[in-house]
């Protein structure tokens, strides 16, 4: 039997921990599909870029950066911060990985240019380690990755490039008006809030969903076989979060 091609198009934001806590169940879910139920799916992954801080905001420069506890405390307020923090932290715990507020709140456009450089080169083997690698640094490690310097660490880690060579790119405009123009066909289509998942260019999860949302998702996908079939959702999946 040949195996399903299932192509994922992740839109998100390396500055949003509903991003974070979306790529690690949608890649527990998928490496649980291959090796655990031995679905008859292959998954190919895309990254899309989404900006939840306009450049107009916030500056990769910006002199004056505000921490992210505060950031979020004045955009939100202080009750729905405390309930969105709780909700991270208790996820976090549970999976044993350190999302934080710890840092400063960044702006995203040199990840993102890493990002697609990264896919520019190696595809998705290449672009998951820096996106991996992105949010760890942003999240896990409170690092500023609007910092050419901890982005060139990030690539370099990856064995993307050397840590010279990525500090070169970051210095240049290379993919930046390909990241602006992929931000704002994201808004165009009508994404206002990230994370959200393109499942073969036709449905939409929206939100940090848990691992077995996506589980149900392949199980059905697979269980279709390689034909078209009708939207796998009943209802649509669709959830709202903080970072819209």
């Amino acid at each position: 039997m040949n195996n399903r091609v299932v192509k994922l198009t992740i839109v998100n934001d390396f500055v949003c921990p509903n991003c974070c806590i979306g790529q690690h169940e949608l890649l527990s879910a998928i490496s649980y599909c291959k090796d655990t139920l031995h679905l008859p799916l292959s998954f190919e992954l895309e990254h899309m870029p989404f900006r939840l801080i306009s450049m107009a905001c916030l500056s990769d420069d910006a002199k004056d950066k505000i921490d992210k506890s505060t950031f979020y405390i004045n955009r939100y307020g202080k009750d729905k911060f405390s309930t969105f923090e709780n909700a991270i932290s208790k996820w976090a715990n549970e999976k044993g990985i350190p999302i934080s507020f710890r840092g400063v709140m960044s702006q995203s456009t040199r990840a993102h240019r890493l990002a697609q450089k990264a896919y520019q080169i190696g595809g998705q083997d290449l672009q998951l380690p820096i996106l991996c690698g992105l949010f760890k640094a942003n999240l896990e490690d409170g690092k500023d990755i609007s910092d050419i310097n901890v982005l060139a660490d990030v690539a370099a880690s990856a064995k993307m490039m050397s840590r010279d060579e990525a500090l070169k790119f970051l210095r240049s405009d290379e993919l930046e008006k390909e990241v602006n123009e992929m931000c704002d066909k994201a808004r165009n289509i009508g994404i206002t809030g990230v994370p959200m998942t393109i499942i073969d260019g036709k449905w939409a999860v929206s939100g940090g969903q848990s691992s077995d949302v996506f589980i149900q998702i392949f199980k059905k996908l697979a269980a279709a076989g390689t034909h078209s079939t009708p939207s796998p959702f009943s209802p649509p999946v669709m959830a709202t979060d903080l970072c819209t």
